[in-house]
């Protein structure tokens, strides 16, 4: 079975899919790539408060709009979670955790500026994560350019499981993220890969450099 774990296909929770119609094009699509299960991790951040409340319900509405199409794909709801103070003290508070394939939670850092991290302390998130009972995945550490390797080799013995982008070693953020890629992969730490995809434009870059 083919399962992405990584995407932002559900209508208008974040800056993935804005439409209903959108979110079906994009599931058509990972079904025609031979997903038959994609975890649906819509963003829990400062701008996309999401909750599993709003999750689920986008994702139901989603599958039923596949049902009617004879689409097949099975869909899971999960987020994606930044670890930033505006949102994930809520999450840790209200329990607000949507775990997939039994245990595993998608958790993000700031892409660009670390000091949106604030007080919060990635490794020992992870490692509150692991004694809950869950298996903390880091999305995407490929584009974290400020992180060198030895903050990824801490995330990893805190007990952080890795996921690269689909796309990354093909260009589709720009070679900078594309060497770090290579650099990752080449020390063994990737554990998943998943399509973080997002809208047409996406899509047609895993068409063309991808899937072809």
């Amino acid at each position: 079975m083919k399962v992405d774990c990584h995407c932002h296909i559900l209508p208008c929770l974040d800056d993935g899919a804005q439409t209903l119609e959108e979110s079906v094009f994009l599931a058509g699509k990972l079904a025609s790539w031979g997903y038959e299960r994609v975890v649906c991790t819509s963003h829990c951040s400062f701008l996309y408060r999401n909750t599993p409340k709003t999750v689920t319900s986008a994702c139901e509405l989603l599958r039923k709009e596949l049902l009617e199409r004879g689409i097949l794909l099975e869909l899971v709801p999960s987020m994606e979670y930044r670890l930033i103070p505006e949102t994930w003290v809520d999450v840790r508070k209200n329990r607000w955790l949507l775990p997939w394939e039994g245990n595993h939670i998608l958790v993000e850092l700031p892409i660009h500026d670390p000091t949106k991290i604030g007080d919060i302390v990635p490794s020992a998130e992870i490692r509150w994560l692991l004694a809950e009972g869950y298996q903390p995945v880091l999305a995407h550490p490929e584009r974290y350019l400020y992180l060198t390797m030895e903050d990824y080799r801490l995330l990893k013995e805190a007990g952080a499981q890795f996921q690269r982008n689909l796309g990354t070693l093909e260009g589709m953020y720009g070679e900078a993220v594309s060497v770090r890629a290579e650099a990752l992969q080449a020390e063994g730490m990737y554990d998943w890969l998943g399509s973080d995809l997002h809208s047409k434009k996406y899509a047609d870059f895993f068409d063309k450099y991808v899937f072809e």
